[in-house]
């Protein structure tokens, strides 16, 4: 019972099921209760009406001589009939064929009977209470029913009158009492049997309850276990839980939670590896140039080297280090600034076609050392879009600028506007399958002759501008053949 969850469950089912036992047993209580009144009314009215029907048949046989305060003459005594031949012996025996008190009464509530009422003396105290509004609904010609306490009895009893009838006359009122305790008795039995009946159901449904409650809990439990693994950094952690409701869903999205923080994990570590060949080719960029500078300055400081035409050579080739440490930092201050999203880029309406043009035509300069010819071409004159012109150059000046670099002498650049899609086709030396996916990280640097002074930055910030405007970038290549860039502009 550690288990908070089941024992609640166990609670509120338990607390359910005996709710719904005590509305169900109250309603079947009342309904079993009049159901039994209406069927013992029923049969002592059946007995009623039978009896009178045979007192009546044997009234056409008989006559009364005399009444008790007066009223009918049928041959009665005081306090009693005196009953000739047939009628009189049915009479003596009613009780026992009613199986209950049978009392015959006149309109005057006069008692008419013969057996063990016959000898006694009753007042009107000792009817049952409502019996002077049966005897009235008899008389006038109704069977009727009423429920009271009888003094004569002692105990409550259930009467019923139906009228005795000689010729087309109503003679007497015939009134069958019949003791309730016995219906009190057998609704008793029949709660106790509801409640024994309750009392077993709902302690079986309690034990139901506590294995369904298990089961219920159980995925739960396992969920905990598989979240408790996950908080340890075991991101391989899976719940195995397979059902089709709301617990298999949260199963679901723990194994799914598991699989994207098994996959950030993987991330975090490539992050954490570029991030330290990062520092190594920073630390690599910036050394070899300020290892060179440094010796050079030494060298002309030291006296070691003298000769103006070696002093003019040293001075060449630290500036020329100087340029590509001034390279580098630049770049590296680019990407930073593009890569941050509070750097805001001018945005005007431009078009595209012109910045195509520019870039062509600065890097139709820096072709010429290679013989290499970039071949332009447009399908408009005009392609009007919303950027920053200078980066949209920079952009493609980074991809004409390798494109040069890795094509072969007195080769083709194809560059061409078609739609929508910028393109821009070599036929240099390719890149290798091992190569493409990582072409646009940072630092990364095919490793090549012809790449040998590149900082691995360069595509990194012509996708980072791409990224800026809403420019699709992507890149094919073949070894051997050539490499091919596209930007989609949306």
């Amino acid at each position: 019972m550690k288990n908070k969850i089941a024992r609640k469950l166990i609670i509120y089912f338990s607390a359910a099921l005996l709710i719904f036992a005590v509305v169900i047993g109250s309603i079947f209580m009342s309904l079993f209760k009049n159901n039994t009144i209406e069927i013992h009314k029923n049969d002592i009215e059946r007995r009623a009406l039978n009896i009178a029907e045979t007192i009546s048949e044997l009234l056409e046989g008989s006559s009364f001589s005399g009444t008790q305060g007066g009223g009918m003459g049928m041959g009665m005594g005081m306090g009693g009939m005196y009953m000739q031949g047939s009628l009189g012996s049915y009479l003596r025996n009613v009780d026992d064929i009613a199986m209950a008190d049978v009392w015959i009464v006149d309109e005057n509530l006069n008692l008419l009977t013969i057996g063990p009422m016959a000898q006694m003396h009753y007042t009107y105290s000792d009817m049952p209470e409502d019996a002077d509004v049966v005897v009235k609904d008899v008389f006038d010609g109704s069977t009727t029913f009423s429920e009271g306490f009888s003094d004569m009895l002692r105990t409550p009893t259930l009467t019923v009158g139906t009228p005795i009838v000689s010729g087309n006359q109503i003679i007497g009122a015939l009134l069958i009492h019949s003791p309730v305790e016995g219906m009190n008795d057998a609704i008793f039995e029949g709660f106790k049997m509801l409640v024994m009946s309750i009392a077993i159901a709902l302690v079986l449904s309690i034990v139901i309850s506590v294995f369904l409650a298990m089961y219920f809990t159980k995925p739960l439990k396992k969920m905990k276990s598989t979240a408790l693994v996950l908080a340890e950094g075991d991101y391989t952690a899976k719940t195995g839980i397979v059902q089709d409701d709301e617990i298999g869903e949260l199963a679901a999205t723990i194994d799914v939670l598991s699989e994207r923080l098994d996959k950030a994990s993987h991330e975090s570590e490539r992050l954490q590896k570029q991030r330290q060949d990062f520092i190594t080719n920073i630390s690599h960029e910036l050394r070899t140039p300020v290892t060179v500078i440094r010796g050079s300055l030494e060298a002309i400081c030291d006296g070691v080297v003298k000769d103006p035409d070696q002093v003019k050579e040293y001075n060449k080739q630290m500036l020329n280090e100087s340029k590509g440490l001034e390279r580098l930092v630049n770049d590296l201050l680019e990407l930073s600034r593009l890569q941050n999203s509070d750097f805001k880029i001018e945005m005007h309406e431009i078009n595209l076609c012109d910045v195509i043009r520019d870039a062509v035509r600065s890097a139709s300069n820096m072709a010429r050392k290679k013989n290499i010819i970039i071949d332009y071409a447009e399908d408009r004159d005009i392609f009007m879009i919303k950027g920053d012109y200078g980066r949209l150059r920079q952009m493609f000046m980074i991809v004409i600028d390798n494109a040069i670099k890795f094509s072969k002498e007195s080769s083709i650049i194809y560059l061409n506007l078609k739609n929508n899609t910028v393109e821009v086709r070599d036929t240099g030396i390719g890149i290798s399958r091992e190569d493409m996916p990582y072409i646009f990280n940072r630092y990364y640097r095919i490793k090549t002759e012809e790449n040998k002074t590149g900082t691995g930055l360069g595509l990194t910030i012509a996708q980072q501008i791409a990224n800026r405007h809403n420019v699709e970038m992507s890149a094919e290549s073949e070894p051997g053949t050539g490499t091919s860039f596209k930007f989609e502009f949306k």
